[in-house]
This record gives structure tokens, sequence and C-alpha cells, in this order.
């Protein structure tokens, strides 16, 4: 594929324009995923991200805020040091901001519905929030509310949520601390649950969550982070794209520069009935299989996907009327996937630019291909929204997503290189390596350079710190 990956290898600084923004989600639990899905706080690379937002706390039955995993979040008791091992990643990255992540999906409505019903327990809450912020080193607290006046809430929050964000915003801000909220892209949820204009006074960043718009909940195949509407989308799922989420919040009175459009790093996933029917719209019965890493039915992780596609004979579908991909593989119980590649999240990075928006955010870092597996990179999601917001010019390209990078060369004999599909390195010279793919003739090679500074890691599979991969012991032609 054609991508902007010139800036993308370890060891290239990326700077976003001023007042740009990028902010990533790490899902705290991760850490207790298996194999290569296991992430934990140092594998978050700070210099992608302008906000690390540490997911979650949630809120306890005294109306303060609760920390949800002690062992893995606090250091008492011999715990994992989470928050301040988070709060640390500014020594590598200066410019970062960390904040609390507080609520989430899991967390529901109800207990933070009755919280927001009184000053008191208002005081309460956000009293508790500055001691704990404090304590960690934090910069700010993400308000991720799932929602007001829905799922156990009631009609008041639509008045008390604003009074909630109004006294934490004013809290926080007397002490140099940031207020962000993630808030719905759903037409159904905005409605009753928002006053836009006067939230929007009271927040430093809006997450909208333009993902999981479309799911397994659903009787038929569809992709949850789509662009602008499908042709076949009518009536209310016209609604269901990230297109109408921006210009409705921005129509009810989010100012743009205050906005940031969420991008998902995976993809949902559903089990459709018919190989002869595999787009949008194919019938579908019930989620797809849960993956590896992720272990969740009807979702896969990016690295989780582009870890399939290089093992098995999946089928990428490069719809004209989409700017995002999907995939099928029949053999794997009818699976289908719709997701983001690179292509498509560089659209969506430059979308925010031309609409004027303060940025993106991603749903979560760590379903990126944070091991560099698929791409010869490390993050390369990520890497290409950031390289596009700091000032790449991204063009789509006319025809399909070629499959092979640019520049590139070949050799007389590509077996020669090739010893399995993805970058594989040069045992006489560390300073490129060839990325294979196998084609319908046999392996195709093209050659990859590594940065100025860095060489070709051979168990890493990344260009990485010269002085790293000479520590290690290889490259002996290229190390002093």
């Amino acid at each position: 594929m054609k991508l902007l990956l010139s800036l993308a290898l370890l060891g290239v600084s990326l700077y976003l324009a001023e007042g740009l923004t990028l902010v990533c989600y790490f899902s705290s639990w991760a850490t207790y995923r298996p194999g290569n899905g296991k992430f934990t706080v140092e594998d978050n690379d700070p210099s992608l991200c302008t906000h690390l937002v540490y997911a979650f706390a949630g809120l306890g039955s005294n109306n303060k805020i609760r920390v949800l995993d002690p062992y893995n979040d606090l250091c008492e008791d011999y715990g994992k040091c989470g928050f301040d091992r988070f709060t640390n990643l500014t020594r590598r990255n200066p410019k970062l901001k960390t904040t609390l992540g507080i609520g989430g999906w899991n967390e529901g409505s109800t207990k933070y519905s009755n919280m927001a019903a009184s000053a008191a327990s208002r005081k309460i809450f956000v009293d508790s929030v500055l001691v704990l912020l404090k304590e960690h080193n934090f910069h700010g607290l993400d308000m991720d509310w799932e929602y007001p006046t829905q799922r156990g809430g009631s009609p008041e929050d639509y008045v008390n949520y604003i009074s909630l964000m109004k006294e934490l915003y004013e809290a926080l801000h007397a002490e140099g601390m940031i207020l962000t909220a993630a808030v719905s892209a759903g037409k159904a949820t905005i409605d009753p649950a928002y006053n836009i204009p006067e939230l929007s006074k009271y927040i430093d960043i809006l997450h909208l969550m333009t993902y999981d718009l479309h799911g397994s909940w659903e009787p038929y195949a569809h992709h949850h982070s789509i662009l602008y509407a499908h042709p076949e989308d009518t009536g209310d799922t016209l609604w269901l794209n990230q297109d109408f989420a921006v210009n409705y919040w921005i129509e009810k009175g989010a100012p743009k520069e205050k906005l940031v459009m969420g991008v998902p790093l995976y993809g949902r996933t559903f089990r459709i009935k018919d190989e002869t029917n595999t787009g949008i719209y194919a019938p579908a019965t019930q989620p797809g299989a849960a993956g590896p890493y992720t272990r969740e039915p009807g979702y896969l992780g990016y690295n989780e996907i582009c870890e399939y596609q290089m093992t098995e004979d999946w089928t990428v579908v490069h719809d004209p009327a989409m700017n995002e991909p999907y995939a099928y593989y029949i053999p794997n119980n009818y699976l289908w996937v719709g997701y983001e590649d690179p292509d498509s999240v560089a659209i969506k990075a430059q979308y925010t630019l031309d609409k004027g928006l303060a940025g993106c955010m991603v749903w979560s870092v760590e379903t990126d291909d944070f091991h560099g597996k698929c791409h010869g990179m490390k993050f390369p999601l990520l890497t290409t929204m950031m390289e596009v917001l700091s000032g790449g010019v991204y063009t789509k390209p006319s025809t399909l997503p070629p499959t092979t990078w640019d520049p590139f060369r070949t050799s007389p004999d590509p077996a020669a290189h090739c010893k399995q599909a993805g970058p594989n390195p040069d045992p006489n010279d560390c300073t490129h390596y060839w990325f294979c793919n196998m084609g319908e003739q046999g392996w195709e090679e093209y050659e990859r350079k590594c940065d100025a500074g860095t060489l070709f890691s051979p168990t890493n599979l990344i260009c990485d710190w010269k002085d790293n991969v000479c520590k290690a012991g290889f490259c002996p032609n290229d190390c002093p």
C-alpha cells in the first residue's frame, strides 16, 4: 500500500502544529492479555500522542472517585504502580499531557446520575478527584459518563451534567489541570444527553466517540466507523457515520477547536450467513469469534486483524463508495470485519484538518500493531495519523491501493531473502531490510531503507536505534 511512511521509522520526531491534538486512550487491563497482546504502561510511545488517557477509574458508592484495579494501578501492597508509571511517561516527552479517565461503558450511568443530582455529592466527587490527580501527578480528568439521561440515568441529568462539568472545570483549572470528556456520536443519545453550548463552556477537549456506530447487535454486517454514509444507508442509518456526527455537534454549538474525532484502532466483526453475499448489509447471525489477544466476541484489534491476514487467505475489499476496508474469511466461521488501515486513518486525519477540528482521538493504543509485525514498523496506524497531523499531505489513491511501498527494489532471487511474509533482515547489511509478499509467481520483495542513526533489528523486525541493535550483538558489519 502507498502510505505516508517516510517519517515513520523509529527515531524520527514528529511535531503537531500549534493547537492540534492527538488523544490516545490506553486500556490499562491490556497488561493481562496473553502473548503478543500484552501491553504495559511502558509499551506506550509518548512521542506519538499529545494526550494519553489512562482508562479507567470508577465511581464509588460514597460519591468519590474509585480505583478499579488497586493492584495494577497503585503501589500499595506490592502493586504495579500503574498510575505513577503512566504519569512518568512525561519524562520521555515533557510536552505530553497525561489524564485519568473515569467511567466507560461498563461503569453504566446510574451512579453518575445519582452523584450529579445534588451540589453536596458533586462537591464530594470533585474534591476526591483533585486529591487523586495530585497524588499521582495527572494533568487532568477525562469524564467518560456513558451517558447522561441514558442507561439508568434520569431526565434531570441534562441539567445536572452541566453543573458537574462546570464545578469540575473550575476546580481543575484553579489547579492548572484540564478537563476533557468522551461524548456520544449517536444522534439518539446526543439530543437528550447534552446541552452542547453550555457543555462547551466548561471543557478543554471534547472526545467524539465516532466508532461502534454499527456492530453485531444488528442483523447485518456494516462498518462501525464509516466516514460518510454508504449509498445503501437509509432512514436513521444515514446518521450513523463520522461526518454526520462531527457536523451535528458543530451545528449544535460545539466549537471546532475543542472537538476531536475518534478513530478506532480495532474492528467490529460479524458472522455472515452466506458466502455469496459478503458486502455491506450482508445478513449476519452473531458476532465473530473472539481474537487471541482481546478475547471479546464481535471485536478484533488491528494487531489481530493484520496478523490474521498475514497467515490466512483473507479477501480484503476496498469499496469505491467507502474510505475504509472490510475483509472476510469464509473458512473461519464466515468471519467478516470492518476496520481501519493506514490509508483510512490518514484520510480521517486529513479530514479533521480540512474541517478545522482540534485533531483526532484513538481508542485505543494497545490494539494497534505495536510490535510492528505487519508493516515493518511499530504503531503503523497511530504513526500515520501523527504524520498527517504533523503536516504530511495525503492523497487518496484513485484506484485500489497496491500492496507495496515506494520506493522499492527487487533482487534477482527474492527467495534468497524472503523467509516469511513481512519484514526480513539482510544478515550482511542492517541499514535496510526486505519486505516480502507471497505473490502468484512466488516471493515478491521490496527494499526499505532505515533512517540515519537506526539499524534493522533482526529480532524485533523494526528499524531501532543503532546503539540498541549493536548492544544486542547484531549487525557486525554496521557496528563499530
